[in-house]
């Protein structure tokens, strides 16, 4: 059995939200499992120590060419994950997905449709999406 569309998600999720029908009550949880995301992530540097982060200025410029920023961009993080972090920071971006698609459908919105326009987005503006 393959992985499950975004639809198919949704509307499980649609299925398994009972105590969570409040607004308000899902944008707290979504912002509190945006959070545990953050902490475990925090936490295989800090306490597992798998992965390693060493920051400094990216260097960029208003002059260098989107090419050249592109290849001198670091994400400062060195090693990969532990089989034992990756599950746990896995686990809680699916809680933080969770609690999206559960937003999704007390608003109306197909989460479907935000990943397509999104997409649509990046493809059409590429780099200059991010500013």
């Amino acid at each position: 059995m393959g992985a499950p569309t975004l639809q198919e998600f949704q509307s499980q999720v649609s299925e398994l939200l009972l105590r969570h029908r409040s607004l308000l009550d899902v944008v707290t949880k979504y912002s509190q499992s945006n959070a545990s995301v953050n902490r475990a992530v925090s936490k295989s540097i800090t306490e597992c120590g798998c992965i390693e982060l060493t920051a400094r200025n990216q260097g960029f410029s208003e002059e260098m060419p989107l090419d050249q920023a592109n290849r001198q961009s670091k994400s400062h993080m060195e090693g990969n994950l532990c089989e034992q972090c990756r599950e746990v920071i896995r686990s809680e971006m699916g809680k933080n997905l969770f609690y999206m698609s559960a937003m999704c459908n007390l608003l109306d919105i197909s989460l479907e449709e935000v990943v397509t326009k999104e997409a649509d987005k990046c493809s059409t503006l590429g780099w200059f999406n991010l500013t």
